[in-house]
């Protein structure tokens, strides 16, 4: 199976990686990109766009992230902080002052960012139509109840994270989420990334492609536990992707847009300081509040242990065994796409593809790349830490 684009000669095995799950049929289109220090060494795409395998995918194809859309929207958030805007250890209500309602008066802008704020879901009834509808779904959280202490422990938002960010981003800035990540990040930065998609891309979005729904909810759960009440409160699924209302809508959890290089051009920004293609976005110290962990422990939705940072996860060997320790955040979406933003080492690497894949953070085809990522840094004298004093790579020992 041929794979496009460019990538140098150190990063080899992961265009062979790439290739051979593409030859298996594993993946059907796909997309990486590993930028180390502003120099893009892989920027791979190979496959189909499409199920029945007539459209290649190309150089600019874009496919639905799923929740990698919320690495987007935390960088948003991330941006206002940094201007002084938006303040970490503020409430919430603040900035919107209904959302004080049924007790949610002291919880904390870093609590939303942390997936910690106990508002995993939306209280039932509530329909896709209702999350499309900007209004009735923020005026819905701000009217109910968490469903556990806020701060005291993650409850993945699976959905809800979007509108509770991007409520906040509307409040601070004036803008709309999909406005600002689209005039603030996407175009200083150059990257080709948006929440939603303008109609003049929708030729370029690949189909996602996904496995046969389960019907309805597993029987021996608990009707109450925040698990169920998540479920049940997310109600975007996959056969509402690839519609015009999906497209049109502003879903800053899990409706972005975008492809390897355009997530690694936009989150690069992280990984390098705070500066990006010739941009300064974030102040190192902005960068450096990002590492600051909110929440450790099994998050109650995903049933893993995640550790949370300002708006990202944080490198944990008990989830991601092939991603070393140190100052590294990342986030996946539905089927195994990713993007990972290495501070130490200075590299990001990202992955997005249209088969859906398994698994809770990333499935096989996401570690795989990143074990092959690592393992190249590793014997090439890239992987060691970064001088946090000098900004500089210490030389590998062979």
């Amino acid at each position: 199976m041929v794979v496009e684009g460019t990538s140098t000669d150190r990063f080899e095995p992961v265009r062979a990686a790439l290739a051979a799950h593409l030859e298996a049929g594993e993946e059907l289109g796909a997309s990486i990109a590993v930028d180390v220090d502003g120099v893009m060494e892989v920027d791979l795409w190979g496959g189909y766009a499409d199920a029945a395998r007539t459209v290649p995918w190309q150089r600019d194809t874009l496919v639905s992230l799923w929740s990698t859309t919320k690495t987007l929207t935390s960088l948003a958030a991330l941006v206002l902080v940094d201007r002084g805007a938006l303040d970490l250890h503020r409430p919430v209500a603040h900035y919107w002052p209904e959302f004080a309602a049924k007790g949610k008066e002291h919880i904390e802008v870093r609590h939303v960012l942390a997936h910690a704020s106990g508002l995993s879901g939306w209280e039932q009834p509530f329909s896709v139509e209702d999350l499309y509808d900007w209004p009735t779904a923020s005026a819905r959280l701000a009217a109910q109840a968490p469903w556990w202490e806020p701060g005291s422990a993650s409850g993945y938002h699976v959905q809800t994270q979007g509108q509770l960010v991007g409520e906040l981003v509307r409040r601070v800035s004036g803008l709309s989420l999909k406005e600002f990540v689209a005039t603030e990040i996407a175009e200083p930065l150059q990257a080709d990334v948006q929440i939603g998609a303008r109609r003049a891309d929708w030729p370029r979005i690949a189909d996602l492609v996904a496995p046969a729904q389960l019907g309805g909810i597993p029987t021996g759960l608990d009707p109450e536990g925040v698990f169920t009440r998540t479920l049940l409160g997310s109600p975007a699924r996959d056969e509402h992707v690839d519609t015009p209302q999906w497209r049109s809508a502003e879903l800053g959890a899990v409706n972005g847009h975008s492809n390897a290089r355009g997530l690694a051009r936009a989150l690069s920004v992280i990984s390098r300081r705070g500066q990006a293609n010739g941009f300064r976005l974030l102040s190192e110290k902005t960068v450096h509040e990002v590492f600051e962990a909110q929440t450790d422990g099994v998050d109650l939705f995903l049933g893993v242990p995640v550790r949370w940072g300002m708006g990202y996860a944080l490198s944990d060997p008990r989830t991601m065994p092939h991603m070393p320790t140190g100052r590294i955040c990342f986030w996946v979406g539905r089927g195994g796409s990713i993007v990972m933003m290495d501070l130490d080492r200075r590299v990001t690497f990202s992955y997005t593809m249209n088969r859906v894949g398994d698994g809770i953070l990333g499935s096989e085809r996401t570690h795989s790349y990143l074990r092959h990522v690592y393992e190249v840094l590793e014997h090439t004298g890239c992987g060691v830490p970064v001088d946090p004093a000098t900004g500089s790579v210490a030389p590998a020992s062979r």
